[in-house]
């Protein structure tokens, strides 16, 4: 046999078949020959693995063949006709294979050191007439909230300015009520909140309610980033948690957003008392969507007393490992999408956090709270970032694919939810690692 077939690492029962292995006649000298070849450190009459064999020629069978794992991960652009069974598959991979295939996927359309920074305010508290089941501001509740006028304009700002300089680069805006129906007034205020935080050069996200499509096209107009208005869970879950907007209603919001050019944010709740199934139905809504949303929180539950959930004697706290599946199937199904960790990160432990991360999350809810309850404070953060080599990631970068023998930087997205404006701006989109 020539050191050539040899050099390929052909499996051991070519080379017993050869008469290479075993001694006498010139057999020694091969095998020094082999063994000098191979690095000289291991015996010649060790059998090499068939595992190092070269790749088979044969043609791979087709994708349809293949399993969902196989078609997400090798996929070079978002898709939106996912069923239930392939999220269903992808959601019951046993997990630590699916964290890694989600993380694989998600070098190669995002810089794997990156998280998006975002601070959110309630820039009006309280006094909501709807009966969403695990919210503190609903009127409906007795939770010790009191309801509270608009933030003036100014305070918000300062606040916004406040964030930058911690390192945040999306500024989130949230307000208590049903819709925007009849409160000129109000959308007024928050698009001067919109113009002034866009001039600081940072994102700008708010969730305000059920919109129509004329508002949707004036916080376009003033320089809105991103809408957000979560499904929450699943349609079947649904009518479970809420009964006075209707999951449509929801759907529809969204449609007047991603009609007005504006990027939508929607994701969902965690420890509704919901099944794994709802989980994979969430994730069946957002994937299917016209265009994925440009980023999906993942919320799990904080209770709070005097809400029904807060108050259910049987519920449970949502296990860490069906965040992890949630958040790993949502980058195997939308992979371009960025996915917030969101309430509720105070329960996590740093190293619970970082599995995250490496399951394809790339951004947190940092500074001094959240609409109602705690968050993770910048200075915890900076902590966690400067240990793990995590970076802050930049205003309007986005993710697009990337070969992975590719050594050129990502492609700017063409997705639908970019603005021409915003894809200009995020010409520094993050190449994969």
């Amino acid at each position: 046999m020539s050191l050539t077939l040899l050099s390929k690492r052909a499996p051991a029962r070519c080379l017993r078949a050869s008469g290479a292995v075993g001694g006498g006649g010139g057999g020694g000298g091969v095998a020094a020959a082999v063994a000098t070849a191979v690095g000289g450190t291991r015996a010649f009459s060790t059998p090499v693995n068939d595992s190092f064999a070269p790749i088979s020629t044969t043609p791979p069978s087709a994708p349809e063949a293949q399993g969902a794992v196989w078609r997400a991960v090798n996929a070079r652009a978002p898709r939106h006709d996912w069923t239930k069974d392939e999220i269903r598959e992808l959601y019951n991979t046993p997990l630590m294979e699916l964290a890694h295939q989600a993380g694989v996927l998600h070098r190669r359309f995002h810089s794997p050191s990156a998280v998006q920074m975002c601070t959110l305010m309630n820039i009006k508290t309280g006094g909501c007439s709807e009966d969403c089941s695990y919210c503190a501001q609903s009127t409906r509740y007795n939770t010790g909230l009191k309801a509270e006028k608009m933030s003036p304009v100014e305070n918000v700002l300062q606040a916004a300015r406040i964030a930058k300089d911690n390192g945040s680069t999306r500024f989130c805006m949230g307000a208590a009520w049903r819709d925007m129906r009849g409160r000129k007034t109000s959308l007024k205020n928050v698009k001067a909140m919109v113009e002034g935080i866009r001039a600081m050069d940072m994102e700008v996200c708010v969730t305000l309610g059920m919109i129509d499509q004329n508002q949707a096209d004036e916080l376009k107009s003033a320089g809105l980033t991103a809408y957000n208005h979560n499904v929450d869970t699943s349609r079947e879950h649904y009518p479970s948690v809420i009964t006075t907007r209707t999951y449509d209603e929801r759907l529809q919001t969204l449609s007047h957003v991603r009609n007005a050019g504006i990027n939508v944010c929607s994701g969902g709740i965690l420890g509704l008392g919901e099944k794994p199934e709802d989980h994979v139905g969430l994730l069946y809504t957002v994937s299917t969507l016209p265009a994925h949303p440009e980023s999906f929180p993942v919320n799990a539950l904080v209770p709070i007393k005097g809400t029904p959930l807060g108050d259910d004697p049987n519920r449970t706290r949502i296990a860490f490992d069906a965040i992890l599946r949630t958040i790993a199937t949502a980058r195997l199904v939308m992979p371009a999408t960025i996915i917030r960790i969101a309430a509720g990160r105070t329960t996590m432990s740093e190293a619970e956090q970082i599995l995250c991360f490496s399951a394809g999350a790339n951004a947190v809810f940092t500074g001094e709270k959240m609409l109602t309850t705690d968050a993770v404070g910048w200075d915890a953060d900076k902590v966690m970032f400067e240990k793990y080599g995590l970076l802050p990631m930049r205003p309007f970068e986005r993710g697009g694919y990337r070969d992975a023998t590719s050594t050129a930087p990502a492609p700017t997205p063409t997705q639908e939810t970019l603005s021409s404006a915003e894809t200009t701006s995020a010409g520094n989109v993050a190449a994969a690692a």
